[in-house]
């Protein structure tokens, strides 16, 4: 299966729901962006080694990680999310050490702190982006948007979305109607919800 490489395009977020995150993968050559539910301590792993400025007075966990191996000499040469089962991202490090590899199975949160740590490349298979994969379709009109850097964006919930937030809402939805959504979700920039809408078709 071929590889595709990814970049991470902003971490999303809502300040209707408390914790609720989603990160943007976007794929290199391409229009798919690949959006990864996180919690709160997870996006902010991500977002400190994109942020230049911001230096934490104390080393935080991945960057605890990142000193040992320099310490040890391993380093992480790539992340590769492997696997996609229920909506739940799978991930694996790909470390050298005195040039032996070692696969390292991991969550996909924890891979990609540890891939900018790095600088190690993030790729994902053809086929995970083809099933869980989403078009943004980029305003011409507003540049930023189109800004492959770190964006952090309130995911806007009207009230007709508010119980689209719920799972189980899904369930009694058709293919058809999942679809429909989920391009509503997607023009309207709302992340976290495309991705469970997104997740509730790939069960199916």
């Amino acid at each position: 299966m071929s590889l595709v490489r990814l970049n991470i395009k902003g971490i999303s977020y809502s300040q209707t729901q408390s914790g609720a995150y989603a990160l943007i993968l976007s794929e290199v050559d391409g229009e798919r962006k690949l959006p990864i539910v996180i919690g709160a301590f997870e996006a902010q792993s991500i977002a400190i080694p994109l942020e230049k400025d911001i230096r934490p007075p104390r080393p935080l966990t991945h960057d605890l990680f990142k000193n040992f191996s320099d310490r040890f000499d391993i380093v992480v040469k790539q992340v590769i999310i492997h696997k996609l089962v229920d909506g739940v991202f799978y991930a694996s490090l790909i470390c050298e050490r005195d040039s032996k590899e070692e696969v390292i199975d991991a969550r996909t949160s924890d891979a990609i702190a540890l891939a900018l740590r790095f600088s190690a490349p993030i790729f994902t298979y053809k086929n995970i982006l083809e099933k869980a994969g989403i078009i943004l379709k980029i305003n011409p009109d507003d540049p930023e948007k189109s800004d492959d850097t770190l964006v952090f964006e309130e995911v806007s919930m009207d009230t007709s979305s508010e119980d689209l937030e719920k799972e189980d809402s899904y369930k009694n939805l058709s293919l058809a109607e999942l679809e429909d959504l989920l391009q509503k979700a997607v023009s309207d920039e709302n992340y976290e919800v495309a991705a469970k809408i997104r997740d509730e078709i790939s069960k199916r």
